[in-house]
């Protein structure tokens, strides 16, 4: 897996009481580990880091979504289901770009 993946994983529940198939976008990937990114649809609140994404044929989403980078997880390669697609260049440079801003770089 490479950074700019969306990928289908089992996202386990904050209270560790079951989880859920979610795509997620890939950020860091390692032999064991992947450290990725929530894809939510929930526009309930966004944040300034968020990016909105629109489906088409070469993420493989099936709704507007967005990437939450504020909502990081590294997570054993195991919970990886699938990869989906993957994103485009535009919009790998601007998640580069709000990485910078949430770790205050």
């Amino acid at each position: 897996m490479q950074k700019g993946n969306i990928i289908l994983i089992r996202f386990p529940f904050t209270d560790f009481s079951g989880n859920k198939n979610r795509p997620a976008l890939a950020l860091i990937s390692t032999e064991t580990d992947i450290t990725v990114a929530f894809i939510s649809t929930p526009f309930k609140w966004k944040e300034e880091t968020d990016i909105l994404i629109k489906p088409d044929d070469e993420n493989g989403l099936k709704k507007e979504s967005l990437i939450r980078l504020s909502k990081i997880a590294t997570i054993d390669k195991e919970f990886a289901l699938g990869r989906l697609g993957k994103i485009d260049d535009k919009t790998l440079k601007l998640v580069n770009q709000n990485l910078i801003k949430i770790f205050k770089l």
